[in-house]
């Protein structure tokens, strides 16, 4: 609830409040979430799954991180292959699709302009990504999708970037009880410019698998 009601960033609030009126006003039957989006899945997971912020006509649509989009159609699908998700994604949060030992949430709640937050944006929303890692607390693996998703996670610990450089397929360890695995962001324009095949992601959450069987 916290997260939903928060307005410290008055362009990204601007920006993902006029997408959904004019969704609204062009698409009647269209009702945009257009606000700060929570997370998905239970705090009690081993897995927390990073994103970049929502999509515009994705989670900004549907209020549910990855749900609307292509990228949510390639994660939901591939956790679903995988068993850290259950039941049927349709792309709406109206479906019952289920995480399995697995929590989902965006390095930035809102959607930004061309989906760049700022500095400011980025340390302002870091507060909810630092609660959320500690209110984990059986956080075994973290999947950064991206490079900021990345990057914010490294903040998040209160580590030095350079240490831990960013890195498709990538495995660092930020403490003694948690992993940090890095995949390019799932998104159409990664898989559509072949910088990510479907291949490439199964692989990471095939490894993610593996890893959680041995813990």
């Amino acid at each position: 609830q916290q997260v939903v009601s928060c307005e410290k960033c008055p362009r990204l609030i601007e920006h993902c409040q006029t997408i959904a009126r004019t969704k609204r006003r062009a698409y009647i039957d269209e009702d945009y979430w257009g606000r700060p989006v929570p997370n998905f899945g239970d705090p009690k997971a081993t897995v927390l799954i990073v994103g970049l912020a929502p999509g515009a006509h994705g989670a900004n649509r549907t209020g549910r991180p990855f749900t609307g989009d292509y990228a949510g159609d390639l994660l939901y699908q591939t956790l679903i292959n995988y068993e850290l998700a259950a039941g049927n994604y349709c792309a709406e949060k109206k479906d019952n699709l289920k995480l399995v030992n697995t929590r989902i949430t965006n390095s930035v709640r809102c959607v930004p302009p061309q989906n760049k937050p700022n500095l400011q944006e980025k340390e302002k929303c870091r507060k909810f990504l630092i609660s959320e890692i500690k209110n984990m607390k059986n956080l075994r693996i973290i999947l950064s999708l991206g490079k900021i998703a990345h990057e914010e996670t490294i903040k998040a610990f209160k580590l030095t970037l350079n240490k831990f450089k960013f890195k498709h397929g990538n495995i660092h360890y930020l403490n003694n009880n948690i992993k940090l695995y890095n995949s390019y962001h799932c998104s159409r324009y990664n898989t559509q410019t072949k910088k990510l095949s479907t291949e490439m992601f199964n692989q990471i959450i095939k490894n993610i698998k593996n890893d959680l069987i041995e813990l």
